[in-house]
């Protein structure tokens, strides 16, 4: 494929001036699939033949002058988004034959602007883990070096956009989990501000913690995907009435007096030096463009991590305990009672990360621990967004990491699981606070993996973090990775 035509900005002005039509672009997509997924692992579900079909719906959107924004574009969708008669995983052997009878309403969303759904995205299992390799079916690879992992949980959503799979992709971010693996993809990918995407067909994880967001070529693209699936939906009770802004309409101003925070926390010990200067040499950038640099601290970030997976895990146990064999879902072939056909179809369903979290959720809900853990780790969280508070009264966004090391070879950490939750220090705290933020390339490590820059904006300002993500991306000269 023409790397000129590989955004939503360069394929809308193409099938607008009919120099390719929407078969054409989806054709050269699931051609790639075909060559390339074998080896990255990318997709759970391909659905070639909706996709043709929908492309061909689309083409006569275009031809009748009707295109809207996302029209023909290909995009492929976390396998924990439900989609109507399309299976839907959660790369869980427990889901492994669940064919959802809705569509979740970002997909109503989507299908309402005749955008083409090339299939389903792998994942960590329920969104569980931050290496895509949890993932019952499709142990996703970087395209960058398959010998690593893309990141996750929506490491097969970031690695399908970085691979040149889908134009663009929509992944789940309860603890990082889009920013991480674009971050390691070398791809850009925003959480929005928690409430602002209905979560309503998305299956739960963490209720107080997940949320929707695209992962693209650019933040433009990404500000186009959100246009379109951000709004107040009656189904979900946390979404947001606030109204929906044009997420685009900053880039391009200028950045001269803004404030930009550098919390010390974030460029100390842990972080690889490679992403500290990579990041660091990102505000200079800033700075250069008329924006002012102010250091400031955030105490509590070293607690962050256990907080975030005591209430987490206790969400997810909570969430999880629905499935039973029952209703829906893996049942085991033999059980000589209720009790133990629930206790065998869960063994045999959920993986071992998926169990682990269970176990550490409900021991934090248990009645001996539950003030020492739980409740403890509730307090802190109005710590953190106090202290969000604090750098917003005095600063217009914040500059960090993404992550504090480039993605790694999966034997490196995947059997450690503390060492794992450590990985994900650079972006819990957003999900803690519910706040917007994306992760866009900022360089790579000296093995040419990417790094990620992060920048955190204040609640419902998306705008600005789209608008710093943009100014930068302006500066800055990717290399993409050696597809074929």
């Amino acid at each position: 494929m023409d790397s000129s035509l590989k955004t939503i900005r360069a394929q809308r002005e193409a099938l607008d001036a009919k120099k390719i039509s929407a078969k054409e672009l989806a054709q050269e997509y699931i051609a790639n699939i075909k060559a390339r997924d074998g080896k990255i692992k990318s997709y759970i579900t391909v659905t070639e033949e909706g996709a043709l079909a929908q492309a061909d719906a689309a083409q006569k959107l275009i031809d009748a002058g009707e295109a809207k924004a996302l029209t023909g574009i290909p995009m492929a969708i976390k396998d924990n988004i439900c989609t109507e008669g399309v299976r839907t995983t959660c790369a869980s052997k427990i889901l492994e034959d669940f064919v959802p009878q809705y569509n979740a309403t970002v997909m109503e969303r989507l299908n309402a602007q005749g955008i083409v759904m090339l299939g389903k995205a792998s994942m960590d299992e329920f969104a569980m883990g931050g290496s895509t390799q949890t993932s019952a079916f499709a142990k996703t690879r970087n395209p960058y070096n398959t010998d690593c992992v893309p990141g996750g949980s929506s490491g097969g959503s970031a690695a399908a956009v970085a691979a040149e799979l889908c134009t663009a992709s929509l992944g789940s971010d309860t603890g990082g989990s889009i920013r991480q693996p674009a971050a390691f993809c070398g791809v850009t990918g925003i959480k929005p501000t928690y409430s602002r995407v209905s979560r309503f067909g998305l299956v739960a994880f963490a209720s107080s913690f997940d949320q929707i967001g695209p992962i693209a070529h650019s933040a433009y693209d990404c500000a186009k995907i959100l246009d379109c699936i951000c709004g107040f939906d009656p189904h979900d009770g946390t979404s947001s009435r606030e109204s929906v802004p044009d997420f685009a309409a900053k880039i391009g101003k200028p950045l001269t007096g803004m404030k930009l925070a550098l919390p010390k926390e974030f460029f100390g010990e842990g972080i690889d030096d490679e992403i500290r200067k990579s990041v660091l040499a990102a505000a200079e950038t800033y700075k250069s463009l008329g924006a002012e640099l102010v250091d400031c601290s955030m105490p509590s970030l070293k607690y962050a991590v256990p907080a975030y997976y005591l209430i987490s895990s206790a969400e997810a146990a909570s969430n999880l305990s629905r499935y039973d064999g029952i209703k829906y879902g893996h049942r085991t072939a033999e059980a000589d009672s209720y009790e133990e056909l629930i206790k065998k179809s869960r063994s045999e369903g959920f993986g071992d990360e998926v169990k682990r979290r269970i176990l550490l959720g409900n021991y934090a809900l248990s009645s001996g621990y539950y003030d020492a853990y739980y409740g403890k780790a509730m307090a802190l969280r109005q710590v953190i967004r106090a202290e969000y508070d604090g750098i917003f009264e005095k600063c217009d966004a914040i500059i960090t990491p993404t992550t504090p090391a480039v993605a790694y070879r999966p034997e490196e950490q995947v059997s450690d699981p503390v060492k794992m939750y450590q990985a994900d220090i650079c972006t819990v705290t957003v999900n803690i606070a519910g706040l917007p933020a994306i992760s866009t390339p900022c360089g790579y490590s000296d093995k040419g993996m990417p790094i990620g820059l992060s920048i955190v904006g204040r609640r419902f300002d998306e705008q600005t973090v789209i608008q710093l993500a943009d100014a930068f991306e302006q500066t800055f000269k990717p290399v993409s990775p050696k597809l074929d």
